[in-house]
């Protein structure tokens, strides 16, 4: 099955990209392919509490990623 993930802000510095294609296996979680993502970008572990959005919408760590999703990684805002 195919994604796309899409890389903003110091995520996308870490992984090299701002856009991914990805085969994952039907009926992964959210959690799943954080877990995934991390075997392949050992250096995202330091930036562990990115939201992810699904479609445009943010989605939790359960949500089941679905053929043709388009996947956001946002990385934490801070600021003052």
């Amino acid at each position: 099955m195919q994604i796309e993930i899409l890389l903003f802000g110091i995520l996308r510095d870490v992984v090299g990209e701002n856009k991914l294609h990805r085969e994952i296996v039907p009926g992964i979680s959210l959690t799943n392919l954080r877990q995934d993502l991390m075997v392949d970008y050992p250096s995202l572990e330091q930036y562990k509490n990115y939201a992810i959005a699904i479609n445009e919408a943010y989605a939790e760590n359960g949500y089941t990623i679905q053929e043709n999703d388009i996947v956001a990684l946002i990385p934490p805002v801070s600021g003052g």
